[in-house]
């Protein structure tokens, strides 16, 4: 536990910025997995629609520091080529 008023006060903002992470994080699995649904159940519009709000979540969990630049890089990739593939 901690002892000075500075680390109380840090652990503090720690837990309420874990809380926050592991929202966005959930949601961003959340929006990831619904555009896998859509795609396997052929609703090309739906996920047409949806890519922009992938990119800009995976761009923002990226410069908040929630994954990593290439991470994100590689999940926009793939959920892109997968759009394109059930197109044909």
């Amino acid at each position: 536990m901690p002892i000075t008023k500075s680390t109380k006060k840090a652990l503090r903002q720690s837990l309420r910025r874990r809380v926050r992470n592991i929202q966005k994080k959930r949601d961003l699995k959340k929006l990831l997995k619904e555009v896998k649904k859509l795609v396997s159940e052929k609703k090309l519009k739906e996920t047409e629609t949806l890519l922009p709000k992938v990119y800009k979540a995976l761009d923002k969990a990226a410069k908040a520091g929630l994954i990593k630049k290439n991470a994100a890089a590689r999940k926009k990739s793939r959920v892109t080529k997968l759009i394109i593939k059930s197109r044909q």
